[in-house]
């Protein structure tokens, strides 16, 4: 039974109050004289009167509604929602951390800069990149930042022609638009028919006007590149750069690293891959890794050590600037450094080793009852596609709804877009063997209901607070706040 929930707007009577202030000893007149006439309210605000104990049972209420990977499975996929420990809260809300201020000199936060200093060690040696810059807030702006870095590079050889950015239909979402920005045109490279890069497309599209290929591995199908040493050639034959897309890193951590596939520029997601929290627009931090000759292009400052002392180096004249004010999101670093010197590098590796053995299994248990494309081992995630179930009445779309009917968050629907309607999964390396099973008896029960009654399931979803929506009519007529009758 869904059950109803009224506004605030609709819950307030005349006369209740949730708080008592001390009379206002402020002249009414002197006030309306400061403020000035263009932000003066020429009406009364109107706002619900409610009671304390009203507010907050509201707002608890609501607060239960929220899913996330502390309450349920999560399996957005090439999105590794994976639990986040809390000690990592913990440890990023000690004084020494919080009560910082990002102005102050660099002899009295040396911890601090300890901190940075010794976190791009340990990403420098998971991708076997160079140098890092921990500036960039979130992916995409990590995928931004790098290709202002490798576009700072040609300019700076003298190749202005470099105008065009090669970008796989397997490659993260992201990618075409972070291209667009950048100032680059998309040449999209198709896939073979085993999901890999079509490396003879690649070989035709390549000339003097690549400036990188953008890449991410394995890609969204959940495939590991077969190819990838032949595709960084031809690329860095035709004088491009290879860019990693570093939204997978957490299915081959401890087993490959971006630098020996022969990458140029990588940047990471520690708000995924490094188990910091991840999702609801943030904090995150995409920091961004290049090799040696890149180094000088980089934003600046860098951390930097000298005779025990750490410090911001400044002294790189070619670089792009700055690319966030101060120096990133430090909270979101301290996660991610104290999730990897609790795992260290055993740890890392069976991260990887979980992702990967939780996506092939649960692969396996849903083969019997979806479609399933590109029959190969899978990485850390897998692409259903519900096109028999499509033609029986039932898209992805509703598959996903009748998930939430049965208390599971449904997986990423419709993309990549090379598989019809597609339903990507990733269970990631946090998520048990009976979690997994539960799942795949929710999907083999949705098939089953499918066959017998298509309809009703895409009529669906029944039991969640809201029902069907009109998608449409939302999109076209959207009411994004209340308005009085």
């Amino acid at each position: 039974m869904r059950k109803q929930k009224a506004l605030l707007f609709e819950m307030g009577r005349a006369g209740r109050c949730g708080y008592s202030l001390p009379s206002n000893d402020v002249p009414e007149k002197s006030l309306s004289e400061l403020l000035p006439k263009n932000v003066q309210r020429e009406e009364q605000l109107e706002l619900p009167e409610l009671s304390e104990v009203e507010v907050i049972r509201h707002f608890t209420e609501l607060s239960t509604r929220n899913f996330g990977v502390d309450t349920g499975f999560y399996p957005l996929g090439s999105c590794t929602m994976k639990y986040n420990p809390k000690v990592n809260e913990e440890v990023a809300a000690l004084p020494g951390f919080t009560h910082m201020h990002p102005c102050q000199p660099e002899h009295t936060v040396q911890g601090a800069l300890e901190l940075y200093y010794n976190m791009e060690q340990h990403l420098k040696e998971v991708t076997g990149m160079d140098r890092f810059t921990m500036q960039p807030a979130a992916g995409a702006h990590g995928e931004l930042t790098g290709l202002m870095v490798i576009q700072a590079y040609h300019r700076h050889r003298g190749d202005h022609q470099r105008n065009k950015v090669l970008v796989p239909v397997t490659a993260h979402g992201t990618n075409p638009a972070t291209v667009t920005m950048a100032g680059y045109e998309v040449v999209q490279i198709p896939a073979d028919e085993r999901g890999n890069v079509d490396l003879e497309a690649l070989k035709e599209a390549v000339d003097e006007t690549t400036s990188a290929l953008m890449l991410t591995n394995p890609s969204t199908l959940g495939l590991f590149e077969e190819e990838i040493l032949d595709i960084a050639k031809v690329v860095h034959e035709a004088g491009g750069l290879l860019y990693y897309d570093g939204a997978n890193l957490n299915a081959i951590m401890g087993y490959v690293r971006p630098g020996d596939m022969g990458f140029d520029v990588v940047h990471l997601n520690l708000h995924k891959t490094f188990s910091t929290p991840h999702g609801g627009g943030g904090p995150g931090t995409g920091p961004v890794g290049v090799k040696e000759r890149l180094i000088p292009f980089l934003p600046k400052p860098l951390v930097d050590k000298k005779d025990d002392q750490f410090y911001f180096d400044y002294d790189l004249p070619n670089s792009i600037g700055k690319v966030q004010s101060f120096y990133g999101n430090f909270g979101v670093v301290v996660k991610a450094y104290n999730y990897v010197c609790m795992m260290g590098a055993d740890g890392l590796k069976q991260a990887s080793t979980d992702a990967v053995l939780n996506s092939n299994y649960l692969a396996t248990l849903l083969q019997d009852n979806y479609y399933i494309p590109y029959d190969r081992i899978r990485k850390h995630e897998f692409v259903v596609s519900a096109k028999p179930e499509k033609k029986k009445g039932a898209s992805a779309a509703d598959i996903a709804k009748a998930l939430l009917d049965r208390g599971f968050h449904p997986p990423t629907v419709y993309f990549p877009l090379i598989v019809d309607e597609a339903l990507m999964t990733e269970p990631n390396d946090t998520e048990s063997k009976e979690t997994l099973d539960a799942y795949a008896r929710a999907m083999e029960e949705i098939a089953r209901a499918i066959d017998e009654d298509a309809e009703k399931v895409a009529a669906g979803p029944y039991y969640t607070v809201v029902g069907r929506l009109d998608e449409v009519r939302a999109v076209r007529n959207p009411i994004l706040r209340w308005q009085k009758e």
